[in-house]
């Protein structure tokens, strides 16, 4: 069961990493159409997005490094 809540909080960690990397326009999309709607919404969204990702990233990855040092602590 340990592991299952470290999987979740490494999976919340690589969210926040996509949202701010998405925020910052470093990852793209590549379909024309959809290509000018996404950009529009994150030109409109940017700040708050980035501040949530890097918020989100920050949190979960002192969570994942507590819950490792916890598992690693308890196996002694």
């Amino acid at each position: 069961m340990e592991f299952l809540g470290l999987l979740v909080e490494v999976l919340l960690l690589a969210l926040g990493v996509y949202l701010y990397l998405f925020a910052r326009g470093i990852i793209k999309v590549k379909d024309p159409e959809r290509r000018e709607r996404v950009e529009s919404f994150r030109q409109q969204n940017a700040t708050w997005m980035r501040l949530l990702g890097l918020a989100l990233a920050a949190i979960m990855l002192m969570n994942v490094v507590l819950h490792v040092s916890q598992l690693f602590s308890s196996t002694s």
